[in-house]
């Protein structure tokens, strides 16, 4: 017989004689590692996938198999170096630190890389082509609709819209929400594109100062929120009106002028969604603000469930609870950016006269009569039925 066939039936006989057993028998291939992770694991891992860690969480240590502790391996009391690492990673061992901060005991968090995957792939996309689907839009719109004019010119005469302290409210809460706006998005896409373009020191200068301004400005935005709700609210409550002004288009997609008091419909929506979402976006940056202090998400997650059935997880480490508030920081910011797009839109550009309401305070009358004409008629009641008072219907430039 030739002897390279022997030796070669001699090696096979010997790999499969010396082989474990249970090699071929296990089920799951981290059992045969004591539950380190596989390749597929960090492969999954890095595309931002979810992986499956029961085998490896539970698989910390028992000491009811611990050897005495006159033995050689007694003094770990039947836990390894690698079952420790597992229970630190997973929170799941009695740490103690002389720093008792809420997240000082935190030596490993496991959702860092799954945060950082959403805020560069999702959360870019999502303001990327929001705020660029907006642009796109309102451009068409004013091409194929046109700007809304005065119907029959303006009357020469005026009447006031708003008096100092609602514009200054306004201009606040305006000019700081764009700052909060361009600082954000440079702190978005900085290293997507100022960095590609500018290099690293231009976007770390940029985004340090973005940081400075984001984090005094919000405070402005935050008290002027609360000014102008207190101001406005009660010409926002909604009314049977609104219904009659939303099925006619608001005059802008449709014919027509529907009756209106001070705001109507579509800027009751636009009051609403910016007091809801400014709150909203105003309490996740003030957990950003004050780190670890102020944690809100597992105890919404809590409510949510009793009221909803939903399973969000409600057991969230301090560093989960930052990465939920900067994730909800920047889709509720994001949102709000691409509504007052539109409403810049209809406030400058769109509509014929509508920029005055807020830069003079001042508006035609005619401007008045077809957009907010019940509000005129109000307003020229109280000047006729007040002696003495302020004219509030004037010549123009007098």
């Amino acid at each position: 017989m030739n002897l390279k066939v022997i030796g070669a039936a001699l090696i096979a006989f010997l790999t499969f004689a010396v082989t474990p057993s249970y090699a071929n028998e296990a089920t799951d291939p981290r059992a045969t590692t004591g539950g380190a992770q596989t390749l597929e694991d960090i492969l999954a891992r890095q595309q931002g996938l979810e992986v499956d860690n029961t085998f490896r969480r539970q698989n910390q240590g028992n000491p009811d198999n611990a050897q005495p502790t006159s033995g050689a391996l007694g003094s770990l009391g039947g836990i390894s170096d690698a079952d420790i690492y597992r229970g630190i990673r997973f929170s799941d061992v009695d740490i103690k630190v002389s720093n008792k901060g809420p997240a000082a005991e935190i030596l490993v968090q496991d959702g860092g890389m799954s945060w950082l995957l959403t805020r560069e792939n999702q959360i870019r996309q999502y303001a990327a082509y929001g705020l660029g689907g907006i642009l796109v839009a309102l451009t068409a719109f004013y091409f194929i609709r046109g700007r809304m004019t005065i119907e029959g010119g303006p009357s020469g005469e005026t009447i006031e819209r708003f008096k100092n302290f609602e514009r200054f409210g306004h201009w606040c809460l305006a000019g700081s929400f764009i700052m909060l706006s361009i600082t954000g998005l440079i702190l978005l896409f900085g290293r997507a594109v100022i960095i590609p373009i500018f290099g690293h020191q231009v976007n770390g200068a940029l985004a340090n100062f973005s940081i400075w301004v984001h984090n005094n400005i919000a405070w402005v935005f935050m008290f002027s929120l609360v000014a102008i709700f207190l101001m406005w609210v009660k010409h926002n409550i909604p009314n049977k009106l609104d219904w009659e002004w939303l099925k006619m288009g608001g005059g802008i997609v449709g014919s027509g002028h529907p009756h209106a008091k001070k705001f109507n419909a579509g800027q009751k929506i636009i009051f609403w969604m910016t007091i809801l979402l400014g709150a909203s976006v105003s309490l996740s940056g003030l957990s950003l603000l004050f780190p670890f202090e102020l944690p809100m998400f597992a105890k919404t997650f809590g409510i949510m469930n009793s009221v909803l059935g939903t399973a969000f997880p409600t057991d969230l480490l301090a560093h989960e609870e930052m990465q939920y508030a900067h994730l909800w920081h920047a889709i509720v910011a994001i949102t709000m950016m691409i509504a007052i797009l539109a409403h810049i839109y209809i406030g400058s550009v769109g509509m014929e006269g509508a920029f005055d309401a807020m830069g003079s305070g001042q508006v035609d009358l005619e401007w008045a009569r077809q957009h907010h004409d019940l509000w005129v008629e109000e307003e020229q009641a109280k000047a006729a039925a007040s002696s003495g008072g302020t004219q509030t219907v004037s010549q123009a430039g007098k």
